[in-house]
């Protein structure tokens, strides 16, 4: 099995623990970057803790957890490389891996029931990328990235 990084905020906690306790039991390597409980903390530092693994290439793929989920995509997806996706219910995360090659997957603490969310785990980490147009759209993105780093 591969490792895998995660990390929540607190609205995203206790649903953060539930993955990676059952990641953890796949045999997944999961590396938790926090947040430790349910105080009040700033998403985007462990949003960027996560973005950064999986953007310099130490992890393959990350997970978000928050209470929306939408802060964390958005400072994911900051980070060169980082194809986070919000992802509600399982055709989302499918949709996501297949079509976006998604390597940071963000669930919505507040909104996602815990069996509703290890399904989408479990979609998301077995859903392969189709590759073929999807790729050249990939490439189209990471070319904007490339010119965004010129500035």
């Amino acid at each position: 099995m591969e490792k895998i990084i995660l990390a929540a905020d607190h609205a995203g906690f206790l649903l953060k623990e539930e993955v990676k306790s059952f990641l953890s039991h796949q045999g997944w390597i999961v590396v938790d970057e926090g947040t430790v409980d349910e105080q009040p903390v700033d998403y985007a530092d462990y949003a960027a803790a996560v973005a950064e693994g999986v953007s310099s290439g130490r992890y393959d793929r990350g997970i978000l957890v928050c209470g929306s989920g939408v802060g964390m995509a958005i400072v994911a997806n900051k980070f060169p490389g980082g194809r986070a996706a919000l992802s509600l219910d399982e055709e989302m995360a499918a949709l996501s891996r297949r079509h976006n090659d998604s390597n940071i997957l963000v669930l919505a603490g507040r909104m996602t029931r815990r069996d509703v969310a290890l399904k989408i785990v479990t979609t998301w980490l077995q859903t392969p990328f189709e590759g073929g147009r999807h790729q050249r759209r990939l490439d189209k993105i990471k070319a904007i990235e490339q010119e965004l780093l010129k500035q």
